[in-house]
């Protein structure tokens, strides 16, 4: 299998070590609020909220906002297409690892 054809599974944005893990969390976790996805990566509110904006841009990530008692609360959860895109980055990764054995 060429290595052309491999990667050509990758999605660029997944290159982001935040982007990629944000979708490695979402996708076990039904959604997240914006404090919860800050706990588990240990990044800034700017960060986060850099790469939660280019992961919506890409439609990987929807927004359901809400109110916790009179308290705002904006919860993240993955997209069908986000699932997909998600999916075909992993097997792509794990072609690529298979070739090299």
């Amino acid at each position: 299998m060429k290595l052309l054809t491999i990667t050509n599974g990758f999605h660029k944005a997944f290159e982001s070590k935040t982007r990629l893990s944000i979708m490695s969390i979402l996708i076990v976790n039904d959604g997240l609020d914006f404090n919860a996805l800050k706990a588990y990566l240990d990044v800034s509110d700017g960060k986060l909220a850099s790469q939660i904006k280019a992961l919506e841009k890409e439609e990987f990530i929807g927004v359901k906002k809400s109110f916790v008692g009179k308290k705002p609360n904006t919860k993240y959860f993955m997209t069908k297409k986000g699932k997909k895109a998600f999916d075909d980055h992993l097997k792509a990764l794990e072609q690529l690892i298979n070739s090299r054995k």
